[in-house]
């Protein structure tokens, strides 16, 4: 049974830092895509970054890019998303997802999703 989990949200001031985590378990993730993905309260869900497990080719949302990072350790099953910078407009449910297609900002491409853990940056 495949699991990922997310920790890592939580409260934090406008320009803080946060690391999220996605424990990964349950099979072979090697030719998979790992992607982080956020809802905000009203809105869609929305792409945030993505990651080729085996390759460690990254992609952003033009609005993270330069402030998130995007990171993947197999040995461990991990993927973990560095956020710095923090806004207000980033608060928002996180999820980690994994996909059987590879590295995609489509989230219909993912097959598996975490819970989700909430940021929140305040002002």
């Amino acid at each position: 049974q495949v699991q990922l989990v997310e920790s890592g949200g939580g409260l934090v001031q406008a320009g803080g830092s946060l690391r999220l985590s996605c424990a990964a378990s349950g099979r072979t993730f090697s030719s998979y895509g790992m992607g982080w993905f956020r809802q905000a309260p009203g809105k869609e869900r929305e792409f945030v970054a993505a990651i080729r497990w085996s390759g460690g080719n990254t992609y952003y949302a033009d609005s993270v890019k330069g402030r998130f990072t995007i990171s993947r350790d197999s040995a461990k099953n991990m993927v973990y998303l560095q956020m710095n910078s923090l806004k207000p407009e980033d608060t928002a449910v996180y999820y980690c997802a994994a996909s059987p297609l590879g590295a995609t900002m489509t989230d219909g491409a993912y097959r598996y999703w975490g819970q989700g853990t909430q940021v929140t940056v305040s002002s």
